[in-house]
């Protein structure tokens, strides 16, 4: 406080005093109020350790989901256009696609009458078609797509090689069955 403002009150302290309060004020007041009405303590709002862990669970829940879609939305948007990497190749991958859908459903139709055969068959293509999702997947991210690519065409061609050499297989299974049965009519 100022030194000029003490000084005023000092000096004036009489006339600052005529308007004390009665010396029996409060106790009327006291007993006015109904029994039992004490004063409420000021409560400090805190929580409890349940809704925090409560709070803490559902934002790991959210990063978590928030996290898995990013990544699936990552992973969705790492598909490669074949045809900037090299146009003919893609040409390429196009065609061997096609000509193994072609053989597939061949080899169907050829194989109804041995489904054990062409499970064996489809078994072996299977594998070959695992290795190419593989390198499918590791285009997006290879430092030498076009190698990458190379190595899916060449596997293509392999599956259209094993392909076309099981149909000629059931092919001459099946004529070798029907000689079969030719010659045992003839008998």
């Amino acid at each position: 406080m100022s030194k000029r403002l003490e000084d005023f009150i000092k000096a004036n302290r009489e006339e600052f005093d005529d308007l004390e309060i009665k010396a029996g004020l409060w106790g009327n007041i006291e007993e006015r109020l109904p029994a039992g009405f004490e004063e409420a303590p000021k409560q400090k709002k805190t929580f409890s350790l349940g809704f925090v862990m409560r709070v803490a669970a559902t934002v790991i829940v959210v990063m978590s989901i928030s996290f898995v879609l990013y990544l699936r939305n990552e992973k969705s948007s790492n598909t490669v256009n074949l045809a900037a990497i090299n146009p003919q190749y893609a040409e390429q991958q196009q065609h061997y696609t096609k000509l193994i859908s072609n053989k597939l459903s061949e080899l169907k139709i050829i194989t109804k009458s041995n489904p054990q055969l062409y499970l064996q068959f489809t078994a072996e293509i299977a594998k070959m078609d695992s290795t190419y999702k593989k390198l499918n997947n590791d285009l997006a991210t290879s430092p030498n797509q076009e190698l990458v690519l190379r190595a899916m065409i060449r596997n293509l061609q392999i599956q259209t090689d094993a392909l076309n050499q099981e149909l000629i297989i059931i092919e001459q299974f099946n004529q070798i069955k029907k000689q079969q049965q030719n010659e045992t009519k003839n008998i």
